[in-house]
C-alpha cells in the first residue's frame, strides 16, 4: 500500500493561484470554498520587505485529529494515507473544522443549486443534475476491503453534495482510485512548484524532490503531533510573517479562518 504525500517547493510558488482554480474545477467546490487555498504573506519591514507565498491543501495527518474527533466517524482514514470524508455520515457537527490546526475544512452552509458558479434555471448550465464542472467520478461510490469500520460504497471525492456537511481536500481520490496519481493542483502548476506521490517509495519523484531539497523541508505546525504528508521545500515563513490578504470566505463557511488575521487559522502559526 502506498503513502501519498506532496511536496510544495516555495522557490517556486509564484502565487498565480492556478492550482486553486484547477481545483475548484476537478472537485466541483462550491462558492467560498477552497480546498486548495495559496497564502500570499509578507516578511520584513521596508526596505527590506517582501511577498511570498505558500499554497495549503488539506496536510492528510497520519495522526489526524479530525477522525478521532468525528462523533458520526465520517471523517475516516482511507487507504495509501488519505484522510478522507464519507458524506453520507456527515451531519455538519463541524468539530473537525475546530481540530484542525490547518484551516483545510470548509462547511457547505447552503443548498448546492445555491452555491454555484451559475443560472440554476438555465437548463444549459446543468450537467447530470449537478453542474458543468462537476464529473461522474465523483459521485462514484468507492470501497476498500481494510475499511477500519467495515462500511461499503462510501462516497468521499468532491464537495457540495448537500447542505450541512464537511468538505476539505481529498488529494483527489478520484483520480487515484482510476490510476492517475497526478493531482489537479500538481497537473495544472505552471511553475511545476507541486509534486505528488508515494512518499514510501525512494524512487518516486515526491521522494526525490524532498531528498534534492536537503536540509531546505519543513512541515507545517509539526508541534500539533499531526504527522503531516505535505512537506514544503525552501525557507519556511519568517517568525514575522503575516497574511497580506484574508480568506474570501462567506458567513459561517469556516470556523478557524475568519478572519485570519484576528486570531483565526494562519497555517504556519
Amino acid at each position: 500500500m502506498a503513502k501519498y504525500g506532496m511536496a510544495i517547493d516555495l522557490s517556486k510558488c509564484v502565487g498565480c493561484r492556478t492550482c486553486m482554480v484547477a481545483c475548484k474545477t476537478e472537485n466541483g467546490t462550491p462558492a467560498s470554498h477552497f480546498h486548495m487555498y495559496t497564502h500570499r504573506f509578507s516578511e520584513g519591514t521596508y526596505p527590506d520587505a517582501k511577498t511570498r507565498y505558500l499554497p495549503r491543501p488539506c496536510m492528510h495527518c497520519e495522526n489526524p485529529p479530525c477522525v478521532s474527533v468525528c462523533p458520526k466517524k465520517a471523517r475516516i482514514s482511507w487507504k495509501d494515507g488519505l484522510v478522507l470524508t464519507d458524506v453520507d455520515l456527515c451531519e455538519g457537527v463541524r468539530v473537525c473544522e475546530s481540530a484542525c490546526p490547518y484551516g483545510a475544512n470548509y462547511f457547505n452552509v447552503d443548498e448546492p443549486k445555491d452555491a454555484q458558479y451559475l443560472d440554476w434555471d438555465n437548463a444549459d448550465s446543468k450537467l447530470e443534475g449537478m453542474w458543468p464542472t462537476w464529473s461522474p467520478e465523483l459521485s462514484k461510490e468507492y470501497n476498500w476491503d481494510a475499511d477500519p469500520e467495515k462500511k461499503a460504497n462510501r462516497r468521499i471525492a468532491g464537495s457540495g453534495y448537500r447542505k450541512n456537511t464537511v468538505g476539505k481536500c481529498t488529494f483527489c481520490v478520484h483520480r487515484l482510485e482510476a490510476g492517475n496519481t497526478t493531482t489537479a493542483c500538481q497537473q495544472a502548476c505552471p511553475a511545476h512548484a507541486i509534486t505528488f506521490g508515494d512518499l514510501d517509495d525512494a524512487t518516486s519523484e515526491v521522494s526525490k524532490a524532498i531528498t534534492a531539497a536537503g536540509s531546505k523541508v519543513f512541515k507545517l505546525k509539526e508541534s500539533a503531533g499531526t504527522k503531516p504528508k505535505v512537506v514544503y521545500l525552501g525557507e519556511a515563513p519568517a517568525a514575522n510573517a503575516v497574511p497580506v490578504e484574508l480568506v474570501p470566505l462567506k458567513k459561517d463557511v469556516q470556523k478557524n479562518g475568519t478572519p485570519e488575521l484576528k486570531n483565526g487559522t494562519i497555517p504556519w502559526k
